[in-house]
């Protein structure tokens, strides 16, 4: 298995509810037609093949007119869904003789509704609108639908199948009514709601995350969940719209209402309008909700706490850029460049480290940093295109600095309650990646004071109202800002069991207008300390190499509580499946380049002291030897002589393995990469990070597996 995450969609045709699902799988497919930038060299091997895509490749095969027999021969997939799927493709030849709404008969618009046609795709077959941001196109076909009266129903699911089903709210929106197929002659079509609606001031509506991602889980779900329930408490209807089966919050018992549909504007729309709700809640549901602020706003809807055109000037790179300097806070030094040239000139003014976020990127290589101009040629080709319409985002990547985050809730600008945690490794790591520990244990008292200032800035020039985080850099005492997200974050949940006061309840509490109370001082100051640390799924993926970058690759993390670090971090770390090494055991480090080394000499000192046996390679042997701590060196995996470092690994001759990737020459990843990859496939523990790899040696090597106490969550500052 290798998906981390799942939607399910509801409906009463298969092309609805296939259409419906592969929009909510929010890859920025449009359903099963209209997804103009999916196109496939090899169709015939794309077929049999499976991947992710597949589907895809059966709406090309069917647009190039391959028959639906040949396509079951590759596929191997049941003639009567490929029969389904050719029914919608046929839709959207039809849909396209059309050239405007007005031409389109009811009969057929309700046809296409039926079979999960989104408006967007209906704006597109037939408006043609090219290549724009299709908004206006959108709610046009939207506005047309109204006024002929073409609408969904909300259907109820009964939870108890007996002769008095248990009416729950338990909802979801189609366009098909019983009977399911054939319509009796001549009758209107008019929408048939299975629960009846009536005007509720104190209703809001809370939009939910989606389909769990690398990037963005349960986290979100925890938000969502916290704020259905501050609501319920303070007496409003809560409404929830989610997809995703897996979700506390689409329990039907969690909230008053919960609509089991998309997270699109068409729906959420849909829901607003038969509603009408005090307002909605984007700020708790992650980046999905968030995307859809603006798109509220101009339909005059009321969103609750921040307001978007601030959520937007905090989204909006150019905007947030400028607001910086108008405040006179220091930022990492970026441009958006639309030419190779004016890319070099950057560069040469910033010097390397660099790093590269093009907009528009194919085979996912979003981020990446780049270290001399070879590298930063060869990604740059890689992705593709680089142009006025497409620049490309280049900022200076500080090295050797840390990443401090900020979470907080503040109530018209006012920051009401926050959490200060800090990253175990130095920036360049994602920080759904990295290990925090919170409270912040490494930070000059001067640097928390800069931030506290500096949010404090932040918050009241967007005028916040609601959940927020700032990630920070730091380096010497100078403190710059990386982004301002206006939502709940990722250490959220983290930070609210760690301080055991929850931030989403005092968020929704501040965007209700309703009382709350305000955390006394002292409760920042805590003695436990909290240790993050991400749960990863390398061994699942065959070939992956376990590298950590500026892409979030983890897929789920673990929390765990101590009286000092070393405790925290060891119980963090036992927690996602580290073991720690056997007294006695054998351990190898490869430190990659010169800072490297130097960084790990005093824990090699520690390993040796404490009676581990410590091997490395070449160039880090020779240091450790040369500085006093007794190495004894293994041979490259394409190295002939004793000692190879791959039959090491076969006979599990080491507890752990420390490999830091040092520059990227082809050797050097091959080499690095077999060992990493070695070291997944037998299962032993592998640390890729030099911060990370120091303080998990310093914590094992000072404190026994036995040392670490057992207690309850209650019982830390009890």
């Amino acid at each position: 298995m290798k998906s981390v995450g799942e939607i399910m969609s509801i409906g009463r045709s298969f092309e609805e509810m296939i259409q419906k699902g592969l929009r909510m799988i929010g890859q920025g497919m449009h359903g099963f037609v209209g997804n103009d930038h999916t196109r496939f060299e090899d169709l015939d091997n794309e077929l049999a093949n499976p991947t992710d895509l597949r589907i895809f490749a059966i709406a090309q095969a069917l647009e190039d007119g391959y028959s639906i027999e040949r396509i079951e021969e590759l596929t191997k997939i049941d003639v009567w869904f490929l029969e389904r799927l050719k029914h919608i493709v046929d839709l959207k030849h039809k849909l396209q003789t059309y050239n405007t709404l007005e031409e389109i008969p009811d009969e057929f618009l309700l046809e296409v509704k039926r079979c999960g046609f989104s408006d967007f795709q209906i704006a597109r077959f037939v408006l043609k609108p090219g290549n724009v941001n299709m908004e206006k196109e959108n709610l046009e076909v939207r506005r047309y639908r109204k006024q002929r009266g073409i609408l969904p129903s909300v259907k109820r699911i009964p939870t108890v199948a007996s002769e008095h089903p248990e009416l729950t709210n338990y909802l979801y929106f189609t366009y098909t009514h019983t009977p399911a197929f054939g319509n009796p002659e001549g009758e209107q079509y008019k929408t048939m709601h299975d629960i009846n609606y009536y005007n509720n001031e104190k209703s809001v509506i809370v939009l939910g995350s989606g389909a769990y991602r690398i990037g963005s889980s349960v986290e979100f779900d925890w938000c969502s969940v916290n704020a259905i329930n501050t609501a319920r408490k303070l007496g409003y209807k809560s409404i929830m719209i989610n997809y995703n089966p897996e979700t506390v919050s689409t329990d039907y018992d969690m909230c008053d209402r919960l609509y089991f549909d998309e997270l699109s504007l068409e729906r959420v729309l849909d829901v607003i309008d038969l509603e009408s709700p005090r307002g909605v809640i984007v700020s708790v549901g992650g980046q999905i909700p968030n995307n859809l602020a603006m798109k509220l706003h101009r339909q005059g809807v009321p969103v609750l706490g921040t307001s978007p055109v601030d959520i937007d000037r905090a989204e909006n790179r150019d905007k947030f850029s400028a607001m910086l300097d108008k405040l006179g806070i220091d930022q990492p030094a970026w441009r958006a460049l639309s030419s190779f040239d004016d890319v070099k000139q950057f560069v040469d003014e910033v010097g390397y480290p660099v790093l590269v976020r093009p907009s528009y990127v194919l085979s996912g290589a979003a981020m990446n940093v780049c270290y001399d101009d070879e590298e930063l040629h060869r990604f740059l080709n890689m992705a593709t295109e680089v142009s006025k319409e497409f620049p490309v985002v280049i900022s200076k990547f500080m090295t050797e600095t840390k990443e401090i985050e900020f979470d907080a809730v503040a109530d018209k600008g006012e920051v009401v309650e926050y959490a200060i945690s800090e990253h175990v490794e130095y920036a360049g790591v994602h920080s759904g990646d990295a290990t925090m520990v919170f409270p912040a244990q490494h930070i000059y008292f001067s640097t928390i004071r800069q931030i506290k200032k500096i949010s404090r800035k932040i918050a009241k020039e967007l005028n916040i109202s609601g959940p927020f985080n700032i990630q920070f850099l730091a380096k010497n005492r100078e403190v710059k800002v990386i982004e301002c997200n206006l939502r709940a974050s990722r250490s959220f949940p983290f930070v609210s069991k760690i301080l055991k006061r929850n931030f989403i309840e005092t968020a929704t509490k501040i965007m209700l207008d309703a009382p709350y109370s305000k955390p006394d001082k002292s409760e920042f100051d805590i003695d436990r300390i909290g240790v993050k640390a991400s749960q990863f799924s390398f061994a699942r993926l065959q070939n992956a190499d376990p590298v950590l970058g500026v892409d979030m690759s983890s897929t789920g993390e673990v929390g765990c509580l101590g009286d000092d670090l070393n405790e925290a971090l060891l119980n963090a770390l036992i927690a996602t499946g580290y073991r720690l090494p056997k007294e006695n055991s054998s351990i190898l480090i490869s430190s990659g380049g010169a800072k490297g080394k130097v960084s790990l000499l005093e824990p090699a000192k520690q390993l040796v002291k404490k009676g581990y046996k410590v091997y490395a390679t070449g160039g880090t042997a020779k240091f450790f030897n040369d500085n006093g701590v007794a190495a004894t060196p293994v041979s490259w995996p394409d190295e002939e002589g004793e000692n190879n470092v791959m039959d090491m690994i076969a006979q599990h001759q080491f507890g752990l393995i420390v490999n830091v990737p040092k520059n990227h020459t082809k050797r050097e990843l091959t080499n690095g990469y077999r060992i990493r990859r070695g070291a997944i496939d037998h299962n032993i523990p592998l640390m890729t990070n030099v911060r990370l790899a120091k303080a998990f040696i310093e914590a094992f090597t000072a404190m026994k597996e036995e040392d670490i106490k057992i207690k309850s969550w209650q019982e830390y500052n009890a």
